[in-house]
């Protein structure tokens, strides 16, 4: 098996690489901006491990959103 180049990928393709990758950097950086500024107190967890969770491609900062934060 080959693996593809960018330049082997079609216009659509390369549109929807790039969009995905938007929103996975958008999603960690809301993240862990929230995780910074939010008390240790108000966080499921240790906040390093968050932090750490938060890298995992679209799973970490859906989970952090989703379990992570204890309400207000």
């Amino acid at each position: 098996m080959t693996r593809r180049r960018w330049s082997d990928l079609t216009g659509r393709q390369q549109t929807a690489v790039l969009t995905l990758a938007s929103v996975q950097l958008s999603l960690a950086a809301t993240a862990w901006a929230d995780l910074a500024t939010r008390p240790a107190a108000q966080v499921n967890g240790s906040k390093t491990r968050w932090a750490l969770l938060i890298a995992i491609n679209f799973f970490g900062p859906l989970a952090y959103f989703r379990w992570g934060r204890r309400p207000s």
